[in-house]
């Protein structure tokens, strides 16, 4: 995966997309073989790594009592993020989640949290950033809102590896495109000119009864 590059993964359940995203993200030691980010070999360098990494998941890893500002002062002091202040408020723009700065999480929409996940995850400016499967559980509302806040992490040519089950936002915003079965990865092409249907018959192709 080149640096920069937007890479949409999808798959049926049960294909190792997560556990991929997991040894890529650095959470979880490979049985096998080597991890690189930027190319660096994790090695001795895993603590200094993991500041280049953001993830988000299905835990937000929010506070749910403490408010949206709160829970990025907490982070962005956890990762010594220079002039915090100044991020936060970037951060919070980015997502669209200025209005709820000073409001509790708890009291946050399946959606807000989602956008306040990316807020967390983006907040100490790492160079890759993980998605597995952000649109689970929102509305079309938010999924439009979550589609451009991740069309604007695109334009800054951050790398973004998304797990996501739906073709048309996969293909809409990812450069390459990945299809897993197995626990393989069993087709990987660009995403340029390629539509949700010619996709879509690929996928059957290689996934079939998986």
């Amino acid at each position: 995966m080149a640096t920069g590059q937007f890479m949409a993964v999808l798959g049926p359940n049960g294909a190792g997309k997560t556990t991929l995203l997991k040894i890529l993200s650095l959470l979880v030691k490979p049985t096998t073989g080597q991890i690189a980010i930027n190319g660096q070999e994790v090695g001795d360098h895993l603590v200094k790594l993991r500041r280049e990494i953001g993830v988000v998941s299905h835990n937000t890893f929010l506070y749910p009592n403490l408010t949206a500002y709160e829970n990025l002062r907490f982070y962005g002091r956890m990762y010594d993020v220079p002039d915090l202040e100044q991020r936060i408020g970037t951060v919070i723009r980015e997502v669209g989640m200025a209005y709820a700065l000073g409001d509790p999480v708890r009291t946050f929409s399946r959606g807000m949290q989602q956008r306040m996940a990316i807020a967390r995850a983006i907040l100490h400016n790492p160079s890759v950033l993980f998605l597995d499967e952000p649109y689970t559980g929102l509305d079309q509302q938010a999924m439009e809102i979550l589609n451009e806040v991740l069309k604007g992490l695109r334009d800054q040519k951050r790398t973004v590896f998304l797990i996501t089950h739906n073709f048309d936002q996969g293909l809409d915003l990812c450069d390459r495109v990945v299809i897993m079965a197995r626990g393989q990865l069993v087709y990987q092409a660009s995403a340029r000119g390629l539509s949700a249907a010619d996709f879509k018959d690929i996928y059957m192709s290689h996934v079939g009864g998986s």
